[in-house]
């Protein structure tokens, strides 16, 4: 089933998965803005639609194995692997290094969707992406929630949002907050220095 984006950004106010205020990206940009994937993923339903989103895009791809990083992307990726009844593994930072622990592997030929939950940049995406091809496996598209990047971001594969939205974001120097000295903050799962 499809959703509008009326319908997506309803599921994200009402679970208040969207902040406001001065936010630390992952990216080590700032924003405005911030999208807290997991308030409206803790929600099986929500879940459960917003993934269906990708699912049903990509449900005609020939792959094995749904890949996401941790810590952002382990929800949808396993919720995308569950309907598509695929095995699902994740990356997952060492020494600030994404790498496969766990004793996950990727075969030769073997072939991922990567999902994510929110990108703006794209640096996870593309670090599982590389993870892949140098274990000799196919990156052959990225799945994931919101696109802060308006389309922006490009992985050279086949890739699905199921909303995108052009957030702005800004590099430390330019940042309007940062000159009004309002607080940062750094929400999410990656520390950051």
């Amino acid at each position: 089933m499809s959703y509008s984006d009326k319908e997506i950004m309803a599921m994200f106010l009402e679970s208040n998965a969207l902040l406001e205020g001065h936010f630390l990206l992952t990216s080590g940009r700032h924003s405005d803005k911030y999208f807290q994937c997991a308030k409206v993923l803790q929600y099986p339903e929500y879940n459960n639609k917003i993934c269906s989103i990708i699912v049903e895009h990509f449900k005609s791809f020939e792959f094995d194995t749904v890949i996401a990083p941790a810590l952002g992307g382990i929800i949808v990726g396993q919720e995308v692997a569950r309907q598509l009844n695929k095995k699902f593994i994740f990356a997952e930072r060492e020494e600030k290094v994404l790498s496969l622990r766990r004793g996950f592997t990727i075969d030769k030929g073997e072939k991922f969707l990567v999902c994510e939950d929110v990108v703006t940049t794209g640096g996870s995406v593309f670090e599982v992406m590389n993870i892949i091809s140098q274990n000799g496996g196919i990156a052959v598209g990225v799945g994931f929630i919101v696109d802060r990047s308006n389309g922006k971001v490009q992985f050279g594969i086949p890739q699905k949002s199921t909303i995108c939205l052009n957030v702005v974001s800004y590099d430390k120097e330019d940042c309007p907050m940062c000159k009004s000295n309002i607080e940062l903050i750094k929400p999410g799962s990656r520390k950051i220095s």
